[in-house]
């Protein structure tokens, strides 16, 4: 593999396209760590450092960005707004029919939606960043912090209008690199840019495993931390390329004097079919409940109890929560992703069908149960990968901050394998060995 980088390298076009995705990460690294204007940078490395922040209730976004949500940079809010827009649209192509149809329209439509996911993007940056700045002026943002009122010091309206529209126009770049990088670099802009931002938390969270371990000086605690995350590794990796391939078959038709058809293919169907998604989705719809009785004023019966089990995730009633929240989304992303009566239209359209399943109804019918078939244990498969570094975080750190949870693995083998297959395409196309020989 070493050998084959060398080999990437040395080819020009190829070197020009990894150094400027080595450039753009470079750009947004520099970006996450520059703050924006009317906060007070030494009381938030201060309350950092004392790891005392909401990790439980921010920590997706603060992940996704790369750990620049806790220091409230320029690009404090990273890459979530884009995904959230992402998704968003996502959903609702299958709801109103306008969008239906632009999906339909090949590049053009497809062209068209990229427009509306940019401007909900800036949309939902101005949202989740005015929240930001309210949850950072009163203090909720490092919740037992001597100095986390004094975070903010100004309080003014400019201030904080200023603060948002640095951290919107942050969110944009973000999204204007991500899409330099797929033009001209390596691999999805966007997805590299979340694999950099879970990838530079890494080493400082096994670095606070270390130090916080009591066996051997912390290296106990610290060789097992790796050790899981390795065999989380190739769990991922096995059940990520996995997939059931249903045999389809074209009939041969006679056009003139050329004859058509007559191949023999398959359908690809993964067992994660759905992705990180309903990890994504059971995390922020856990959150809803945690934020309202947050910014609840008063101290009511439903506040206490959410504060109880809904905030710790240790807690019985979040682990089944959350478990069963990521089955249900599973089924529910693969039921609007994966149509099966539009994969049989389209087969019985250009002459194609399953062997030993007759065309139209029987084989939307065929798919819908080999689909629900597999998508079990893929739900059954992300629920435990969220799940067991929740789990198994309580004897190596106490702030709850395992380096290998489910979502961040999830992405980043999920990334790697991706644009490593580009790298390898990009090579095996000028006649050099891949990666895999």
């Amino acid at each position: 593999m070493l050998t084959a980088f060398a080999r990437a390298f040395r080819t020009p076009d190829l070197r020009k396209k990894l150094l400027f995705t080595l450039a753009i990460i470079v750009v947004y690294r520099v970006g996450t760590h520059i703050p924006i204007p009317g906060v007070n940078y030494q009381n938030v490395q201060k309350c950092v450092s004392e790891a005392s922040g909401n990790q439980g209730l921010f920590g997706l976004v603060n992940m996704f960005s790369g750990g620049a949500l806790l220091q409230i940079t320029v690009f404090a809010l990273g890459i979530m707004p884009y995904i959230t827009a992402s998704i968003i649209l996502q959903l609702l192509t299958v709801v109103i029919p306008r969008l239906e149809a632009l999906k339909k329209e090949g590049q053009a439509g497809t062209a068209k939606i990229t427009q509306y996911t940019r401007y909900l993007t800036v949309a939902l940056a101005i949202l989740q960043g005015t929240g930001l700045v309210a949850t950072a002026r009163n203090g909720a943002l490092f919740r037992g912090c001597s100095v986390a009122g004094s975070i903010v010091p100004d309080q003014a309206i400019f201030t904080t209008i200023t603060m948002v529209i640095c951290m919107t126009a942050g969110t944009a770049v973000v999204m204007w690199l991500g899409e330099l990088i797929t033009d001209r670099g390596i691999g999805n802009g966007m997805s590299i840019l979340m694999f950099i931002s879970i990838a530079a938390t890494f080493p400082s969270a096994l670095w606070a495993i270390k130090k916080q371990g009591s066996l051997a000086g912390g290296w106990i605690e610290f060789g097992t931390v790796i050790a899981v995350g390795l065999v989380m590794v190739a769990l991922v990796v096995f059940v990520e390329q996995a997939q059931r391939r249903i045999p389809v078959q074209y009939a041969k038709r006679m056009i003139g004097r050329r004859s058509y058809g007559g191949t023999s293919t398959y359908i690809p169907l993964k067992v994660n079919q759905a992705g990180v998604i309903p990890v994504i989705f059971a995390s922020s719809l856990l959150y809803i409940p945690a934020l309202v009785a947050q910014f609840s004023g008063s101290k009511s019966g439903w506040k206490s109890w959410v504060e109880a089990n809904l905030t710790k995730g240790d807690h019985p009633i979040y682990i089944v929560s959350y478990f069963l929240l990521i089955v249900f989304f599973a089924f529910f992303y693969v039921a609007i992703s994966f149509n099966p009566e539009e994969v049989a239209d389209n087969m019985k359209k250009y002459g194609g069908f399953i062997p030993g399943i007759r065309a139209g109804r029987p084989t939307a019918e065929y798919l819908s149960y080999v689909l629900n078939r597999i998508t079990w244990p893929g739900s059954l498969y992300l629920g435990l990968i969220a799940l067991v570094p929740t789990m198994a975080l309580v004897g190596f750190d106490a702030s709850g901050n395992f380096p290998f949870g489910g979502t961040s693995i999830l992405i980043i083998v999920g990334v790697g394998l991706e644009t490593v297959k580009q790298i390898e395409s990009q090579l095996q196309q000028r006649n050099y060995e891949g990666f895999l020989r």
